[in-house]
């Protein structure tokens, strides 16, 4: 089962990969660790790429989607779900041409539905417990509210992450992603008309549920 995934920054999507990627034992490959391999690696594309972001350049599509294919066929027999790719409309389309062209099918495309102020909301209201990151606490999700100032797991210190707090950044990564004409749901609408074709399978879910409502959902529409 091959899968990608959308969704806003403070959607819960990597949540939901997490728990899908456990079930499924698919291989969940985030954009950025493809990079990390890739240079880390010393691969030829690697290198290349490197060139790029040394001299603080975008590295092209035509390094990228390589690399993309090539850790997606070095993934593991159950298959893959992939995180953080395409981020706009021409990622979108030379992806799946790349996909297409190395007989790789594309299962599902799911897609986690939020509201722009919503999944700003909850960036901001991320809060980090010192004994376990993984201990999930936000103050503006009244189902993991943390208990005033520590967490609601172990009663650990809570602290909010620089980068959460900076309205300009998170604004700026939300302009890309709800870009509807050439950003990153251009490129999901891009699948779901591929849906509608019959060339994959598109799922919608409402990112405003709860963990379990979603992943109730989500896990029904894959069985």
């Amino acid at each position: 089962m091959n899968i990608l995934t959308f969704g806003p920054n403070g959607s819960g999507k990597g949540t939901q990969g997490a728990l899908v990627k456990k079930k499924y034992n698919l291989d969940h490959i985030e954009s950025g660790a493809i990079f990390r391999q890739h240079i880390g690696g010393g691969t030829e594309l690697g290198k290349k790429a490197k060139e790029y972001i040394d001299r603080g350049d975008l590295v092209p599509d035509d390094i990228t989607i390589p690399m993309v294919l090539e850790t997606l066929k070095g993934a593991g027999p159950n298959g893959w779900l992939l995180d953080g790719f395409p981020r706009n409309m021409v990622q979108a389309e030379k992806l799946y041409d790349a996909l297409k062209a190395a007989n790789i099918k594309l299962d599902y495309v799911i897609e986690i539905l939020l509201p722009r102020e919503v999944a700003k909301n909850r960036i901001m209201g991320r809060r980090l417990c010192k004994n376990d990151n993984n201990h999930p606490n936000n103050i503006f999700i009244d189902a993991i509210k943390p208990n005033g100032d520590v967490c609601r797991v172990c009663g650990g210190a809570l602290s909010a992450r620089a980068d959460d707090q900076d309205e300009a950044a998170i604004g700026k990564r939300h302009d890309i992603y709800y870009n509807t004409v050439d950003g990153t749901l251009a490129a999901a609408y891009f699948y779901k008309d591929l849906a509608a074709k019959g060339q994959t399978k598109y799922i919608e879910l409402n990112g405003e549920g709860s963990i379990d409502s979603i992943k109730e959902t989500l896990l029904s529409q894959l069985d």
